[in-house]
């Protein structure tokens, strides 16, 4: 045991100082903040971009519900007949023309209206403009039935029902999904870091047997000792390299933020989306403002610490049981090529936690396949951290889940190390053969 440290420090450095590590560790976030800011450059020079639609109105309708915004202007053409109002749309090089005939009714109106363009319009602009004609058409008919222009105002006006807890706190719709999402980040963000660092294991046993040098360090070094060096100095080297991706990353970001000047919402869209929000539902703005506050609070109070402590909890045990598969597939394999048959089975998992427990955890976090998954050692690194955002303990994941999933994890490590050990004890000796599955149970049959 006295020589683990010395093979997790050789691990280490020989992880460090290889060219490519080197070269990813700097170029990765310069090439990520680079994606980053040129899709907001991009996205903020599209949102610039306003889209003209032409107007033929011939009929007595419709005199006001198509008024130019912040997105779309309306020209509206006067005294000309359809084929020139086409004819000007093309020429000007406007997005679209809408067509209203002239017919004795709305209903009639409504049936022949026409949305002329070039290509096949978004489904943005034409919810947009159905969205006019419904709401003139629902006005029309409920004023048929003596309802008053102001009237239907207040009955078109929108209805959510107020939602708090049985303390009396005041609570938000859709904050549900918005937990799942965080903590749906995490669980990614371990699964990549295992794919790629678990891979970095595999891909370095696979070296060290094919050039055969591990014949010489067995001669000196157990293999269960070995392989635990292996998978420790990788990972803390990957840890190395994922600090500083998040540090030069967010630094590099801000920088590249106020260079271009690029206003980091407009990823989102929020502005347009909370104007759209606002003049077709007739939402309070300051009841919307309201919300907001809402939201921000509600994400304030998550157990931010809880959640970074059990993420590193969760990060290292997941990691340590998947980089032992990955160490004994390497053990087991001559070439990256043969690997193929083995790595399905071990990524099957990751995506299983990831799509299920993101589906389930969506919809109920406390409800059984929530729990299930959570508990399952191979998905519960990823499906319990989509659950912590609800917090721990009442209302939350309970305590005894916590633990016992922790201890589950913990055993499945010592039992999957063993496993793989015995495959790396006799698979970094074999050479020229293809292993199968049933070769393989054969090396976990062989005695120490």
């Amino acid at each position: 045991m006295n020589k683990l440290p010395l093979i997790i420090k050789r691990e280490y450095i020989a992880k460090v100082r290889n060219k490519s590590f080197v070269v990813m560790t700097f170029l990765s976030p310069i090439l990520m903040v680079g994606m980053i800011l040129l899709i907001a450059y991009l996205t903020q020079l599209n949102d610039t971009e306003k889209k003209v639609i032409g107007v033929l109105n011939e009929s007595d309708y419709f005199a006001n519900e198509f008024v130019t915004s912040e997105a779309t202007s309306y020209i509206n053409f006067q005294d000309i007949t359809l084929a020139q109002a086409k004819d000007s749309t093309m020429n000007m090089g406007f997005y679209g023309l809408i067509y209203l005939p002239n017919e004795p009714n709305l209903e009639r109106v409504a049936q022949r209206a026409f949305f002329y363009s070039k290509d096949a319009p978004s489904a943005t602009v034409l919810d947009k403009l159905e969205n006019s004609i419904t709401g003139r058409l629902r006005q029309e008919r409920l004023q048929e039935l003596g309802l008053s222009p102001k009237e239907y105002a207040e009955m078109d006006r929108s209805y959510n029902i107020n939602i708090e807890t049985f303390d009396g706190l005041q609570n938000i719709k859709g904050i549900n999904e918005i937990k799942a999402i965080i903590g749906g980040a995490f669980g990614y963000l371990i699964m990549m870091f295992i794919i790629i660092y678990g891979g970095f294991v595999m891909r370095s046993v696979i070296e060290e047997k094919t050039s055969r040098i591990i014949e010489v360090i067995i001669s000196s070094v157990k293999p269960f000792h070995l392989m635990m060096g292996k998978i420790i100095g990788t990972s803390l080297a990957g840890i190395t390299q994922f600090g500083i991706w998040i540090i030069s990353g967010t630094i590099l970001l801000f920088i590249g933020l106020a260079i271009f000047d690029i206003d980091p919402a407009s990823l989102t869209n929020n502005d347009r989306m909370t104007s759209g929000m606002v003049s077709s539902a007739n939402v309070d703005v300051d009841a919307l403002t309201q919300n907001i506050q809402l939201y921000a609070q509600e994400i304030f109070d998550l157990p931010i610490f809880a959640m970074l402590f059990f993420f590193i909890v969760y990060f290292v045990l997941g990691y340590l049981i998947y980089s032992s598969i990955y160490a004994a597939i390497g053990a087991a394999v001559d070439n990256e090529t043969d690997t193929q048959q083995f790595i399905f089975p071990v990524i099957l998992p990751l995506m299983l936690a990831i799509y299920v427990g993101f589906f389930s955890v969506f919809s109920n976090p406390n409800g059984p396949i929530a729990v299930a998954f959570s508990l399952f050692p191979l998905t519960s690194p990823i499906v319990m951290l989509m659950r912590l955002p609800w917090g721990i303990g009442e209302g939350g994941v309970p305590v005894w889940q916590l633990i016992t999933s922790i201890v589950i994890l913990i055993a499945t490590f010592i039992g999957i190390v063993w496993v793989a050990a015995k495959i790396y004890r006799v698979g970094i000796l074999m050479y020229g053969k293809k292993p199968s599955y049933k070769e393989l149970y054969k090396w976990l049959k062989y005695s120490s």
